[in-house]
């Protein structure tokens, strides 16, 4: 299978007149040592031209689309070697475990590559690939869909993308190991590439590589993470360091660095209460969108800017009280909460004044059997299930989904002339089986807790003190709540001119901040003005 597999792969890269090779006869078999000897993926490339308008100016660019090929932690080039004088069939001569890792590519014609700054970009999951930056938020082209309502079916409509960062810089838009065209072959390969750490070396592998293969070494280099894509980026920006790599900037959107933030259910994880302090202000905001803050004020920030007092005030002090919280201070908070977020005084007591995001999502508007979105509150669906506790599904994916794979499909297909035959697997089902361990600066070995890796970018920022980083975050979502990402960067531990380093931008949308129009063009302005600063170049 090793060698079929192989020629698929290096078949898609050929022009579409071109003939795939042919494949091995029925049966066929290659003696063990010789099977060795084949590479499990080979790099693939298809090149082709183009041209989108940004800001009323043509920019016209080479699209590359193809993949490259990454190892497992600690490969050696000289492995390929060994291999090869290698000629037993037992396990132990099983070919280590590779990633083939899909990108898609855009270069602006006619700037030296020296001269012009080139962004890595991608999503997060863990298990997501990165269509929705590619074809909703800075591609050349970018699928319609409606806002805050459910997207219409097939067919879809992609327009030229005016908001697109080509008139910023270039663009590399990568999936993970095993999503996307990306996949991954080899001995125990789950287990070398589905993992905090694992994910991050892949990906330091495959910028480095790129950077080789384009000639990119002198280009102003920044990446571009969104969600869990975040932490990824945070650890990379200290992973390419290690590779004599210093990034230019450092760009989240809808960050999660450290998971113990994550506002999971308080009976299975009691006292641990930061969770529910960031998460309020998102909650806060989704409660005044759907016009259920008592006395809802005209000014969303100056209301947010209230409710993130009292949530690291008042709120806070009565949660590290636990069960020393007496009942008429109890119930203080719990009809302050209620004004906040819109929930009855009676639920908000049986939940002990810790509100998990999913229930919350489907208590709002329980009256009226109505589900709010995860990524986007602002959406809404048909409650699945008004007996249970919590959402069952994420409305604001199923209104926009099939619209980017749909479109993507279509797109990198009949545009880029990549991936006949071959499935594009828009996310994959790997994040209760994904490793979570991660190994910090300073730490002897991984460590057994919920990731966190602002040590790895306060580490960065130190080696690196031109290390800039911007944060980005919507205010409707409560997968990752924006005032989360503020408290995460409260708590780096750099010094205060460092930390002078780290600006914030927010809009008023979701996770996916680009799926609300005037946040993408508010958004896109803020990055490209951000690589204009920091990269010294036109």
């Amino acid at each position: 299978m090793i060698p079929i597999l192989a020629a698929l792969l290096a078949a898609q890269a050929a022009p579409a007149s071109a003939q795939p090779p042919e494949p091995p006869k029925a049966g066929a078999q290659k003696p063990a040592a010789e099977a060795e000897k084949e590479p499990l993926f080979k790099p693939t490339e298809v090149k082709s031209t183009g041209s989108v308008t940004v800001g009323g100016r043509r920019i016209a660019y080479q699209a590359v689309a193809g993949t490259l090929v990454v190892h497992s932690k600690g490969w050696e080039d000289t492995d390929a070697i060994e291999n090869k004088a290698k000629a037993g069939g037992d396990d132990d001569d099983k070919p280590k475990a590779e990633a083939s890792m899909f990108y898609t590519a855009y270069f602006k014609n006619g700037i030296p590559a020296s001269d012009r700054p080139i962004t890595f970009l991608f999503n997060g999951g863990p298990g997501s690939s990165t269509v929705w930056l590619h074809m909703g938020a800075f591609g050349p082209v970018r699928v319609q869909t409606a806002d805050a309502v459910h997207t219409p079916p097939a067919p879809y409509s992609v327009v030229n993308n005016d908001q697109s960062l080509l008139d910023a810089s270039d663009l590399v838009f990568i999936d993970a190991p095993g999503v996307g065209f990306s996949r991954i072959a080899g001995k125990d390969k789950e287990k070398a590439f589905y993992g905090v750490d694992q994910d991050i070396d892949a990906f330091a592998q495959f910028i480095t590589q790129f950077l080789s293969k384009y000639g990119r070494w002198n280009s102003p280099k920044y990446v571009f993470g969104e969600s869990y894509g975040t932490m990824r980026g945070a650890g990379l920006a200290l992973a390419l360091q290690n590779k004599d790599v210093d990034l230019n900037g450092l760009i989240l959107l809808s960050d999660i660095l450290n998971w113990d933030f994550l506002p999971d259910d308080p009976q299975i994880n009691p006292g641990v209460d930061y969770p529910y302090i960031v998460s309020l202000p998102t909650y806060a905001a989704t409660a005044w969108y759907h016009n259920r803050v008592a006395n809802r004020p005209a000014d969303l920030q100056a209301f947010l800017a209230e409710v993130e007092g009292f949530a690291t005030g008042e709120y806070a002090l009565a949660l590290i009280k636990g069960n020393d919280l007496q009942p008429d201070e109890r119930q203080r908070i719990a009809e302050k909460l209620s004004a906040y977020t819109g929930l009855s005084v009676p639920y908000l007591l049986k939940t002990n004044l810790r509100i998990q995001y999913g229930a919350f999502q489907k208590e709002l508007l329980a009256n009226q059997e109505q589900t709010t979105g995860t990524l986007d509150t602002r959406f809404l669906g048909a409650t699945l299930d008004p007996l249970s506790k919590v959402a069952s599904y994420d409305p604001q994916s199923s209104a926009i989904s099939a619209a980017y794979v749909g479109a993507f499909n279509t797109y990198v297909r009949q545009t880029l002339h990549y991936g006949e035959g071959v499935e594009f697997k828009s996310g994959i089902d790997i994040y209760g089986d994904w490793d979570y361990k991660h190994q910090p600066p300073g730490a002897s070995k991984p460590l057994i807790a919920l990731p966190n890796v602002l040590p790895d970018l306060a580490v960065a920022m130190k080696q690196d003190p031109d290390l800039k980083v911007m944060v980005n975050g919507g205010y409707y979502d409560v997968s990752t709540p924006y005032f989360a990402g503020k408290f995460e960067m409260r708590h780096l531990p750099v010094p205060a001119n460092i930390l002078s380093n780290v600006e914030y931008h927010y809009y008023e949308s979701g996770h996916m901040v680009y799926a609300h129009p005037p946040s993408l063009k508010a958004i896109h302005d803020n990055v490209a003005d951000f690589i204009r600063r920091t990269s010294n170049t036109r």
